[in-house]
């Protein structure tokens, strides 16, 4: 993926020395500055085909072309221009500001895992989306929205990193060049991801031989696939929220979390082979099991407040 997207990174490069003659400064410093991003690009694309369960073929392009849309408008309209501001004036602020959301992640990650350990989950998947109506799809689509805000503030502020010492000018291009290619990159991927099935269906319907057992086969596979992909974006949200934690907290000062997960990955990364792999394992599983916890505390203050909410309204509706 990294590789695809500094070929594209240069291709506009290349478009854009018309109107700016530091251009190939600014083409290298966005393909660095993506590819530092490529991490969480990753996460953001499995994370997304799990707003689509339940709704009929026909709606999930549109859904995609929604939620693209909305990530774009997160990118350029509210996170490059707070990001620019932010860097320029009080770049302080940046860490505080990723840690809070990266806090949401580990509790949107923790909340689908309650839901599927309590059953609410199986209960929503019991009634089709396409039945529930309109109002579902908004809802799925500004919860989608939300989740990327938090995903691509990230990768917004890893470019920035990356491009932190370029003047003011060139950051903007940069970082909106990053946004662009990096919203076309997920949302194909997404895209192509969830209309597999009716490539299948197509090739066993229209085509003979191995092409036609092969749709059978891509038919059968999918729903599997789009399950296990669901799960892995619930880990996802784990991951990426408590790594953003943990390197904030590094950042802030307190570099003792951070340190114990660099000492776990020095014990295994020597191991021949396969000792750079048990290292992001290991980096990896430190980063879910802090999402988990925080975002276990704060599912569980959320219900408590809930619940007190209705407990409230009840006592209110008794008088």
């Amino acid at each position: 993926m990294a590789g695809g997207l500094v070929a594209l990174l240069d291709d506009i490069a290349a478009l854009a020395k018309l109107a700016a003659a530091s251009v190939d400064d600014i083409g290298v410093a966005a393909s660095r500055a993506s590819v530092k991003a490529a991490g969480v690009v990753i996460d953001d694309t499995a994370v997304t085909p799990r707003y689509l369960h339940g709704f009929t073929s026909a709606r999930e392009l549109p859904i995609v072309r929604r939620i693209a849309i909305g990530s774009l408008r997160n990118k350029l309209v509210f996170i490059l221009p707070a990001a620019l501001l932010l860097s320029q004036f009080l770049p302080w602020l940046l860490t505080p500001i990723l840690m809070v959301g990266g806090t949401y992640l580990a509790f949107e990650g923790a909340e689908k895992l309650y839901e599927l350990v309590t059953g609410h989950a199986k209960d929503k998947r019991e009634v089709p989306a396409a039945v529930q109506g309109v109002d579902v799809e908004k809802t799925m689509v500004a919860s989608a929205i939300r989740t990327d805000f938090i995903l691509s503030t990230e990768i917004m502020v890893i470019a920035l990193n990356e491009v932190a010492d370029e003047p003011l000018v060139s950051r903007a291009i940069i970082l909106a060049v990053v946004a662009v290619v990096i919203t076309a990159i997920v949302y194909g991927v997404v895209a192509l991801i969830v209309k597999m099935d009716d490539v299948g269906l197509y090739l066993a319907e229209k085509r003979t031989g191995a092409s036609a057992a092969f749709g059978r086969a891509l038919v059968l596979a999918m729903p599997k696939f789009l399950a296990v992909l669901s799960t892995v974006g619930i880990i996802a949200m784990l991951w990426v929220g408590g790594h953003i934690l943990l390197v904030g907290l590094d950042e802030l000062g307190w570099v003792a979390p951070y340190e114990l997960v660099h000492s776990a990955e020095e014990a295994v990364h020597d191991i021949a082979g396969i000792g750079g792999f048990l290292g992001w394992l290991a980096n990896t599983l430190a980063s879910a099991m802090v999402g988990a916890l925080v975002g276990s505390v704060v599912v569980t203050v959320f219900h408590l407040v809930q619940r007190l909410r209705r407990n409230r309204a009840d006592a209110v509706d008794a008088h």
